[in-house]
């Protein structure tokens, strides 16, 4: 299938059908009419240029709406049809998915998809998928077609009666066409890995057969190892379009040069163990004692395309070399799923979902969300982001078990899954980003250094007070944590000292506990003396939640036993201001853009 579709709702009831949709569509994002829809990661006012940037863009497109909606915004766009995005129209009910646009890029497959998860019905009009169930520009995944321009002349001959040959590979998929073996010569289908010369009568499918195993130096240039699989599969006379996967030697995992080569044919990289490699040796073509001794098996390049097509694949190209890196190649008769072969690299998403409500993600934390494998996370966090994460594994721990969530989400990774670790607030703000890079420096545990790290931004509880105060970190503002379990008492009062001579806005995390009462009194009466007795201290308690409450009084009433650990502070500077405005208070801190020159 195409890539994950951006479902388009304009009505709430159209939202809860995507909701209930998008766990079945890993990486999906909802996108709402911002006036009907309020819990989608992307909010629009104008739905006809929303809907034509989404086009432009490439998304897959389903729009729960009608379809003339979607046809009039993307009208003027329209261009080459074998480059247009899935767009799909479905109804609010479920019950019928309509194709538009995008036949050629899955929109066939997709428009079933919905309909299976909802037990609807897809609306195909195109005429082959009609009268075969078959569509022969939409092939199934990992098999790339040569010349695409060919599929109309072949299923017009077919629709119409023709007897069309197929030369090549076997093929399960056409079989419902009932074409004849012929010769490559007298065929209009050829199914190879082979790269075959242009021709507007004969379609070329390349199925997912071929595997580059490759090795290479450590920071190898990306354009070496690219050339070097290049001018193996152009010499050897194979197409690049049948290539499944590339395969190295797990130590390999984090190697720029690697990835970037199936970057470039867009398949997946996947890594195997030594001793997996070393099970080859047998039948390498080229084994070395000087790798054996390097790395554990007598072949790199070799033994991981060998590893990869199994028993019944062989070896098709030899170990080739450049100066840095080596390529080799091998062929499965059957199809490959490079999920079923090594692992991936691990990927671990350390994810700020912000103080808890829907409307303050980001649409890359909603996407890394569900695009996780597992996920990791304080109870009470993963509860906030349930709506995003389906039935994915979740691994719970307790408050005071940031280490324990830390290593467990890096453990994860390190096995090739892709893990979400979910913070509240920014993830790099007194949360476990900073935890995980420390643990990841100490390189504590095989493997940990061979995955891939994402730090995703989000609404910090200090932003989030603010917005809802008014606009009191206008001007410069600083944030020390009150919690004494990590930072000596001593340097939290130093810090609070130099944050109140500085005459910094001062946002105060984690105030108060059930033990820790009397520091909080020491660090406003450090501020009482430095500041103005009207000075404003907003006051802010479980923002984005049910029982969010927020006030803002001046520092020479405010009360610490009226705190706890849910609450944030933010004490203003000698120039904040607090003012009445819609009747309630607001609290701002000018930056001068009114006083005179």
């Amino acid at each position: 299938m195409s890539d994950a579709p951006v479902f388009v709702a304009l009505t709430a009831e159209g939202a809860a059908l995507a909701r209930r949709l998008m766990p079945d569509f890993p990486g999906s994002e909802l996108h709402g009419l911002a006036h009907r829809v309020r819990d989608a990661e992307h909010l629009f006012t104008d739905t006809m240029g929303h809907v034509a940037d989404l086009f432009r863009s490439g998304r897959a497109i389903v729009g729960i709406c009608a379809s003339g909606i979607l046809i009039r915004a993307v009208a003027p766009h329209l261009a080459d049809k074998r480059n247009e995005p899935p767009l799909i129209a479905m109804s609010a009910d479920g019950l019928t998915a309509v194709p538009l646009l995008g036949g050629h890029r899955g929109a066939n497959r997709l428009a079933r998809a919905l309909a299976d998860a909802t037990g609807g019905a897809a609306a195909l009009t195109t005429a082959g998928e009609i009268l075969h169930g078959v569509a022969l520009d939409d092939p199934p995944p990992g098999w790339r077609i040569a010349n695409p321009e060919a599929a109309k002349a072949v299923m017009a001959g077919i629709i119409a009666g023709e007897t069309i040959g197929k030369w090549g590979g076997a093929a399960g998929w056409l079989d419902p066409l009932g074409l004849k073996e012929a010769s490559a010569d007298d065929a209009h289908i050829h199914v190879t890995t082979r790269a075959m010369a242009p021709d507007s009568a004969t379609l070329n499918f390349h199925p997912p057969r071929l595997v580059l195993g490759v090795g290479c130096e450590r920071d190898c240039a990306p354009e070496e190892l690219i050339g070097l699989a290049e001018a193996a599969l152009a010499e050897a006379g194979y197409a690049g379009e049948a290539v499944a996967l590339v395969a190295s030697i797990d130590v390999k995992a984090d190697e720029p040069a690697v990835h970037a080569l199936a970057a470039h044919l867009g398949v997946e990289a996947r890594f195997l163990p030594a001793e997996v490699l070393e099970a080859e040796t047998p039948r390498l073509a080229t084994p070395s004692d000087v790798v054996f001794r390097e790395v554990g098996c007598h072949g790199v390049s070799e033994g991981a395309a060998l590893a990869s097509v199994g028993a019944e694949g062989s070896l098709v190209v030899a170990k080739r070399k450049s100066k840095r890196a080596t390529i080799a190649i091998a062929e499965s008769p059957t199809d490959i799923d490079p999920r079923s072969i090594g692992q991936a690299r691990g990927h671990l998403a350390i994810v700020g979902v912000g103080p808890g409500a829907p409307d303050w993600r980001t649409g890359e934390a909603a996407r890394l969300l569900r695009q996780a494998d597992e996920i990791v996370g304080y109870g009470f966090y993963l509860d906030l982001v349930a709506d995003l994460l389906g039935d994915k594994p979740r691994h719970s721990t307790d408050l005071g078990a940031e280490e324990a969530r830390a290593r467990k989400a890096i453990e994860l990774a390190a096995q090739g899954r892709r893990v979400a670790l979910v913070c509240s607030g920014d993830a790099g703000i007194y949360a476990l980003a900073t935890l995980v890079w420390e643990l990841l420096d100490s390189a504590a545990a095989p493997g940990w250094s061979r995955i891939a790290v994402e730090v995703a931004p989000g609404v910090s509880a200090l932003q989030a007070a603010a917005a809802r105060a008014g606009a009191p970190i206008g001007h410069d503002f600083c944030a020390v944590s009150l919690s004494d379990l990590l930072t000596p008492r001593e340097r939290i009062l130093a810090r609070i000292r130099a944050a109140a001579e500085g005459d910094f806005v001062t946002a105060l995390y984690n105030p108060r506990s059930l033990r820790r009462t009397e520091l909080i009194r020491t660090v406003i009466d450090i501020f009482r003396a430095h500041r103005p007795p009207e000075t404003p201290v907003v006051v802010a308690r479980s923002l984005g939640r049910p029982d969010e409450a927020v006030s803002i009084v001046p520092i020479s009433e405010f009360d610490p036993d009226t705190i706890d650990m849910m609450t944030i502070l933010l004490i203003g500077a000698s120039q904040t201001r607090r003012m009445r405005h819609d009747g309630k208070d607001v609290a701002y801190t000018p930056r001068g853009y009114l006083s005179p020159v």
